[in-house]
């Protein structure tokens, strides 16, 4: 084993004799603890005949194992007033649970046992199938949900971070037990794991724990890492039977390791991060256009998606969309204010720091970072780096991501796409 500790001496990092690596941060004054069991394996690993099978995979894991039923799994945790749950995304899989301290043991023992020893009974399999095509069609009934997926699925036309997590009704329909099992065989391997622990825990027992149930395990990941995706500044748009218009204004926004990801969360912060944001209170405050209106930035490890998302009736999307790009317009010609820059780095301070007082943030945070940039970041690096950004730095990067020829826009709802995106021309292709 490898062990190594930060400076804060609260984060301890131990590596495995098979490539497993336990990360630990104990955190003073509590008495819950938040554990995860990750995978560095998510949708973008996927072939096309298996889309959604990581997902399927998440749901199945729930579904028992020789030792539990799938009751027996819930029940324990509820007898301990503990919860487990799950995530998958575009890059990783977690595996996660909430409890007091005295039930780390318990809780990681139901946690590997459903990592290792799954059934994955047909007639299980089938049901959770037919659960997650509901789930599809509750997607689809989505007009959020759907504007997003063909946003993605346009600006990342031919990368499989473009494809949606939870599959298409074809692909998982098709998937196999045998499928499940070679896919795991092949990418749940000891070197793609992390097992992360935030709160009132011991690192040395944890890491004893984490090596009594997981230190078997063997085998180098197989699968393939995506090609970095190529952005397409394109138009894509669909008429929807439904109340509002929703609206993507996109660009190309920077990979989680990329440092200039420190200029753009503050040009997020600005442009659409908050309440006092330019978007919020240009679009929403001023003139009462929409009820949502707001900025994020999406980083993977390869690749990044910066966006703009608003809804509003028909008769107003022209507006708010002729609205949305004079703002960015103003951004590239006249720059932020110092004013502006100040607020900015406190909101994105502030909200990290009231964050960390969730172990779960915590351990989720232990484990992004770990897989998408190979290290654990302190706070206290963070806040400075944020400090440290200037308002050239600012100003460089929105005249470089929102260059008119670079943006992309997604339009869906009951009105024609193309009429509506007239009012943000000139813009590259269509698609």
């Amino acid at each position: 084993m490898r062990e190594s500790m930060n400076e804060e001496q609260t984060y301890v990092k131990t590596v495995l004799d098979n490539g497993i690596r336990v990360i630990t941060e104990q955190v003073p004054n509590v008495r819950s603890a938040a554990i995860g069991l990750w995978v560095g394996v998510g949708s973008s690993h996927e072939e096309p005949p298996l889309r959604g099978i990581s997902h399927l995979i998440e749901h199945m894991l729930f579904k028992g194992t020789p030792a539990r039923s799938a009751r027996q799994i819930a029940e324990t945790m509820d007898s301990v007033g503990g919860n487990l749950n799950a995530f998958t995304d575009k890059e990783v899989t977690c595996y996660h649970g909430r409890i007091v301290d005295a039930h780390v043991n318990l809780a990681f023992e139901l946690l590997s046992d459903m990592f290792r020893h799954a059934k994955f009974d047909p007639t299980d399999l089938r049901n959770e199938q037919q659960v997650i095509l509901e789930e599809i069609r509750m997607y689809d009934d989505s007009p959020d949900e759907v504007s997003q997926d063909l946003f993605l699925r346009t600006v990342w036309a031919g990368s499989s971070l473009g494809e949606p997590t939870i599959g298409y009704a074809d692909t998982v329909s098709g998937i196999t037990r045998d499928s499940i099992k070679a896919y795991m065989r092949q990418r749940y391997t000891p070197d793609r794991v992390v097992v992360t622990g935030a709160g009132s825990l011991d690192h040395a027992a944890f890491v004893k724990l984490v090596n009594e149930f997981l230190g078997q395990m063997e085998g180098k990941f197989e699968g393939t890492e995506p090609s970095p995706p190529q952005f397409r500044p394109a138009i894509a748009g669909k008429n929807k039977d439904c109340e509002q218009v929703y609206l993507l204004v996109g660009a190309e926004g920077t990979s989680a390791s990329d440092e200039r990801r420190y200029p753009l969360s503050v040009l997020d912060a600005i442009l659409g991060g908050g309440m006092a944001s330019r978007l919020f209170q240009e679009i929403r405050e001023k003139r009462g256009l929409v009820y949502s209106v707001y900025s994020s930035h999406n980083a993977y490890r390869n690749g990044g998606i910066f966006s703009i998302s608003a809804s509003t009736s028909p008769k107003n999307s022209k507006e708010v969309l002729s609205l949305i790009r004079a703002e960015l317009t103003r951004l590239i010609e006249d720059g932020v204010s110092a004013d502006e820059l100040h607020r900015a780095k406190e909101h994105i301070k502030g909200s990290l720091l009231l964050s960390l007082e969730s172990t779960s943030t915590r351990m989720i945070r232990l484990g992004r970072s770990e897989l998408n940039i190979g290290r654990y970041v302190p706070t206290a690096e963070l806040t400075a780096r944020i400090d440290a950004v200037t308002k050239e730095e600012v100003d460089e990067m929105a005249r470089q991501i929102f260059s008119p020829q670079r943006l992309a826009l997604t339009v869906l709802g009951p009105v024609d796409p193309q009429a509506v995106a007239g009012a943000f021309e000139p813009l590259a292709e269509s698609a």
